[in-house]
């Protein structure tokens, strides 16, 4: 089985990571590896057509290669709520939760997350074609980059503004003296619409849950069993780290991890998806309402709490 996510030097998609390196995905009879291919709307598109058995991506993302849910379901949340943070230039003095402090800047964001900060910025008043300029991050062209730490090397050669990326990017930048975290959607900064948009989000194909669904199931479980030993024990990610990360990132991401706990549990509930569908129709990719059972994969919910 072929899992894809769009950025894997990054807490973002890590409890699936954690599956498979954990040997929880083989654990559950599933033969899987975990690949990196970005960004998340080629993620989808793979998806689709028949490349990949599973992606871990943003909720969302699924809509911009299954037309109104048309062949795809959400089997699970990675974690909750949506997970991007808006980091901008240290010497520019922006406060905590001051999302005008925008205005004019260059912001750096990947396609399919950039989707968010452009709601973000609407709900306060920001015209994002107009008073800032939102666009892909220098350097992240390449098939092997990490999204968040090129961004915040970006930013540290002033060819950004700000950024808009995952918790790893944003620690890099931090620690390094050139950032400042402005706004931490996931916990509850910002218009509390925007808590709710997307979410990281592991996603199959209706042709593999009819074709396969012992399969289907047996990987949710393995990311739930993910979920729960990261949670015991956030240390286990630097043991899954030091195969796939550089030196700085494999020692920063137990803490990025322990940050995250909150919010691991694997629940899509109805408010999860009104939110998704809600913000989907607003940015286009979706042409109307569509009912919860056409979204999630119901018939794995009872696996979500690790029956």
């Amino acid at each position: 089985m072929r899992i894809a996510i769009p950025d894997m030097i990054s807490n973002s998609y890590f409890p699936i990571i954690a599956a498979a390196d954990l040997g929880f995905m083989k654990e559950e009879g599933v033969d899987a590896t975990v690949e990196l291919l970005f960004p998340v709307p080629k993620t989808m598109a793979a998806l689709r057509d028949g490349e990949l058995d599973f992606v871990a991506g943003a909720a969302h993302a699924t809509l911009q290669a299954f037309t109104d849910w048309q062949g795809a379901k959400l089997l699970a949340a990675l974690a909750q709520r949506m997970y991007w943070l808006l980091v901008l230039r240290a010497d520019l003095g922006a406060k905590r939760g001051d999302l005008q402090a925008v205005r004019g800047l260059r912001i750096g964001a990947a396609p399919g997350p950039d989707l968010g900060l452009v709601r973000l910025l609407a709900e306060v008043g920001i015209d994002p074609a107009r008073d800032v300029q939102i666009g892909p991050v220098p350097g992240t062209s390449e098939a092997s980059v990490s999204f968040g730490v090129t961004a915040a090397k970006a930013l540290e050669e002033g060819r950004l503004d700000g950024f808009w990326a995952n918790a790893m990017g944003a620690e890099v930048a931090v620690r390094r003296g050139v950032g400042t975290v402005v706004l931490d959607v996931r916990r509850g900064e910002g218009p509390e619409a925007g808590w709710w948009y997307t979410f990281p989000a592991f996603v199959t194909t209706d042709r593999l849950i009819q074709e396969q669904p012992e399969v289907v199931a047996g990987a949710v479980r393995a990311l739930v069993k993910a979920q729960h030993a990261l949670r015991e024990d956030p240390s286990r990610a630097t043991e899954v780290a030091r195969h796939r990360f550089p030196a700085m990132e494999t020692d920063l991401i137990a803490d990025l991890i322990r940050r995250d706990l909150p919010y691991y549990d694997a629940t899509i509930s109805e408010r999860m998806v009104s939110s998704l569908n809600q913000f989907a129709e607003h940015m286009g990719l979706l042409s109307h309402p569509v009912p919860y059972d056409q979204v999630v994969a119901t018939r794995f919910s009872h696996l979500w709490k690790g029956a």
